[in-house]
Formats: C-alpha cells, structure tokens, sequence
C-alpha cells in the first residue's frame, strides 16, 4: 500500500501532542492494508500505531473498538493497547482525516499458518469470547451468542514463533453466535485450494479453543452447517462461482467428519 495522506510536521507535532508523546525521534510510513494510512511513532515513551482512516470509519465505530480492546488487553489477551488522547478521546482529526493511535504489537502475520500456530488461535478467539461473554449480559439461546471480533483473517493476527502475538483490527467487533466466527476462523485458516478443510489444521484450532472454553454439544452439531455457509461465502466473493458448491460440502463434510471422529 502507498501511504494516501502525507503527515506534515505540523501534522505530526499536533497528534503527538496530543496524545501526550514526547521525544518524537522518528515518523514511518508502513506499506500495510488497502483503507487506511499508517504510521509508526517512535518516540521516548514507546513505538506507536498511528492510523488515518481514509474513508468509511466513524468515531462511534472507533470508541467501541477502543473499549473492547481495553478490555481484553487489560485481561491479557494479545492485543494492542488503546492509546487516548489527553482528554480521553479515542479519536481526533488530523491532515483531514480521523485518527486512532494503539500501542506497538510485535509479530508478524502468515499466509500459511502451522498447526502449532492454529493452536494458538484457538486459545486467543476462545479466550476474546469468553472475556467479551461475561462483560455483557447473557441471555438463554439453543447457540451461546456474545461480542465476537469480526474479522479474524490471516493478516490480523501476529505471531512470534509459534504463538499469537497480536490481534488486531477490531472494528467489525459485533455481537453473533460464537460459533459462527469459529466457522469463519476454519473456513478462513484451514481450507485447501479444493475447499477441503485440512485435518491437522481444524483440529489444532478446535483443540485450542476448547482448552479455554468448551463446546456445547448444539455448537458441534451447529458447526458444519456454519462451515458450509462460510466457505459458500468465501468462494462466492471470490469469483470462484464455477467451483462454489463443491468447496463448500468439501469444507463441510471434512469438518463434519472431524468432529466425529
């Protein structure tokens, strides 16, 4: 990605001000996503996440991502912490644009993630449902529902080595059944190119998600179905329409012979 909006040094004094920086040492442009600008602050208190939103992010949208993310981190989930301004903002205006500013995450993404790694993923989503699960109120459904991350694909979540570093992106945060966002997370990190999810790779995302939180028995039954409609949806936004109902029953029955076993 090129970086859209050039930060002048106006521009760069005033978000550090405001967000109480001092010793800015340097500003990087980060060649990362396709809708937002950003920049990495280094300065004496820390390295720093500044992000110009282009189009399409609204404060409102932003706050609760913040305050989401403000709970997680301070329950020890891998993700970045929200940085608010001197007035307790979590946003403000500069060079035209709205911004949001969070702590620096280690790590980097993957296109071809481990079992070892999908492990890890299992326990962090688990983890994020059930923090976000008892910070709201519950209410008795055939499938548990809560606040779920919205968007849990390969290039928002970090690794160093083998664990999950960083999550980040949480402005899609919305509330769903749970089991849907773990369809998601299948269809998303263990499909093959045939659509068939891989043995080793679901099974590591499920092992690890329910070392933190258990599946009801009407999520398992569930899931397959979830499955099948995520790959469905998958491969339809790909253009890949031709091949579009066999991926998905192969995601489907793969996963549903997982689960059996």
């Amino acid at each position: 990605m090129a970086v859209f909006t050039a930060l002048s040094d106006t521009d760069r004094d005033f978000i550090a001000s405001a967000y109480g920086m001092a010793s800015l040492s340097s500003v990087v442009g980060i060649a990362d996503g396709d809708r937002e600008t950003t920049y990495l602050f280094r300065t004496k208190e820390g390295e720093f996440i500044v992000t110009l939103f282009e189009n399409g992010a609204e404060p409102l949208d932003l706050e609760r991502a913040f305050a989401t993310m403000e709970i997680l981190h301070g329950n020890g989930v891998p993700c970045p912490k929200p940085i608010r301004t001197k007035n307790g903002l979590a946003t403000l205006q500069a060079a035209g644009r709205l911004v949001a500013v969070v702590s620096f995450v280690s790590g980097s993404s993957t296109a071809d993630p481990t079992p070892a790694r999908c492990e890890s993923l299992g326990r962090v989503i688990a983890r994020i449902h059930t923090i976000l699960q008892r910070n709201q109120k519950t209410q008795q459904a055939a499938l548990p529902t809560g606040a779920v991350h919205g968007a849990l694909d390969c290039q928002n979540v970090f690794f160093l080595g083998d664990e999950v570093s960083g999550v980040i992106n949480f402005r899609l945060r919305h509330d769903d059944v749970l089991v849907s966002e773990i369809a998601d997370v299948l269809v998303g990190w263990a499909s093959r190119a045939n659509g068939e999810l891989d043995p080793s790779k679901t099974g590591a995302i499920l092992a690890g998600y329910q070392s933190v939180r258990k599946l009801a028995d009407s999520e398992k039954a569930a899931l397959p179905g979830f499955v099948l409609a995520s790959a469905a949806k998958r491969y339809a936004n790909g253009g890949a329409k031709t091949n579009l109902p066999g991926a998905a029953l192969l995601a489907y029955d793969s996963l549903r012979l997982e689960i059996m076993a």
